[in-house]
């Protein structure tokens, strides 16, 4: 038997899965299993192409609804009001300058199923996410890049 990963979620994560899984189930199965039937009162089902798109739709449909019901079960709340705010942890906001060019920039560190770049959320088994963790205000992170070896400096750390 697979085990089940156990991933650590924000609120906000958390119900998007959950919103996610009832779209799927409330609206999306249902939706499916009318044209299925609709398809089926077409006649002779050995030559019926929407018969069998629909199955297979279906088929693809009730694997994401298994998947995500394990996620879900599998999932921990992180109570964001005990994290230290001393060193950078999943969930902390850490500033950082790069020491090559001075430029700034603010992350969030998040599980790696809430990561997203456009929201500044990384995740901390990325490069950056991984050399960060554990740094405290002041320190140097030195990150392994494609293109080098790069150093942050952490200027502050905040939730």
């Amino acid at each position: 038997m697979l085990m089940s990963q156990i991933n650590y979620y924000t609120e906000e994560g958390l119900k998007k899965l959950k919103d996610e899984l009832y779209e799927l189930t409330h609206v999306q199965r249902p939706s499916i299993s009318n044209q299925i039937a609709e398809a089926r009162d077409k006649g002779d089902l050995s030559e019926n192409a929407e018969y069998d798109a629909a199955k297979e739709a279906q088929g693809i449909l009730e694997m994401r609804i298994a998947k995500l019901e394990s996620v879900i079960a599998n999932a921990r709340l992180i109570d964001d009001t005990l994290i230290d705010n001393s060193k950078a942890y999943i969930l902390s906001k850490v500033l950082i300058r790069n020491q090559t060019n001075n430029m700034e920039i603010e992350y969030t560190l998040v599980a790696e199923n809430e990561a997203d770049i456009k929201l500044r959320k990384i995740s901390v088994d990325s490069p950056i996410g991984k050399g960060l963790l554990g740094k405290k205000v002041g320190e140097i992170a030195e990150i392994q890049t494609p293109g080098g070896i790069m150093h942050f400096e952490v200027i502050s750390i905040s939730r």
